[in-house]
């Protein structure tokens, strides 16, 4: 009769912590979740101060989501270890910046979260290019050459609770480079590029904005991969070395 009772209070725990999640993570082509993600980043690129002459139009990108999505998945609040290495994160782009953000799912968006980074911007002087605390994620957001986002979000109760969730943003281009300004202060497009047209504050390409889909690839291959390739070279000098 304990065991049953003790058996049953289990049961009863593991039921109401099922039942209380309140967070469904959205899939990575979810478009609702995408247009989230996408709407959030080019509202703020439209509002920056002092304005952007050549603010460019972000549209998403399906690999940098992979790699977001795969990295989310590790539940490691740091970031991504392929950012060092150049062409070890995505197929295309040499390098990729990424701003992460750790909390509790419940009332969770991805405009929630990306305006928290963007809120960095009163900690930053555009004019001195100086920051009086953290500002790496507002830059990043608000980085006029980087025009491909990738998101993701995952659960992760190792990182705090049962309703902890990060949520990971990787960006292409790169932004954040030392002692650069983010973007050309001046009149909205006048900065634009030859090919581009203007569109509320942002310039915008069709060719650049086109979604690039890349059905056979993933990181996780791509990981493994290089693993087995560090492998063998070791395998190789081991042999030499004997």
């Amino acid at each position: 009769m304990v065991l049953w009772n003790k058996l049953s209070c289990l049961w009863t725990l593991g039921f109401c912590l099922v039942t209380s999640k309140r967070f469904s993570v959205p899939s990575i082509k979810d478009k609702s979740f995408i247009d989230q993600c996408v709407d959030a980043h080019n509202e703020l690129r439209r509002q920056v101060q002092p304005p952007a002459a050549n603010m460019k139009y972000m549209s998403w990108d399906e690999g940098l989501a992979k790699i977001s999505k795969a990295w989310a998945n590790q539940c490691q609040m740091e970031h991504n270890h392929c950012l060092s290495n150049s062409y070890h994160c995505h197929p295309i782009f040499i390098s990729m910046g990424e701003n992460i953000w750790l909390g509790d799912s419940y009332n969770l968006t991805p405009k929630s979260v990306i305006n928290h980074w963007y809120n960095e911007s009163i900690f930053y002087n555009f004019n001195r290019l100086q920051c009086s605390k953290i500002c790496t994620h507002y830059t990043q957001v608000i980085w006029a050459n980087s025009y491909k986002v990738g998101c993701a979000i995952n659960i992760c109760p190792d990182l705090g609770g049962t309703e902890t969730a990060i949520f990971i943003c990787d960006y292409g281009p790169p932004g954040n480079y030392e002692r650069t300004p983010p973007y050309t202060k001046g009149v909205p497009c006048s900065k634009c590029g030859k090919e581009d047209s203007c569109e509320n504050k942002l310039c915008r390409n069709k060719e650049r904005d086109t979604l690039i889909e890349y059905p056979n690839w993933n990181p996780h291959g791509k990981a493994a991969q290089q693993t087995a390739c560090n492998l063998l070279c070791l395998v190789c000098v081991l042999l030499r070395l004997f």
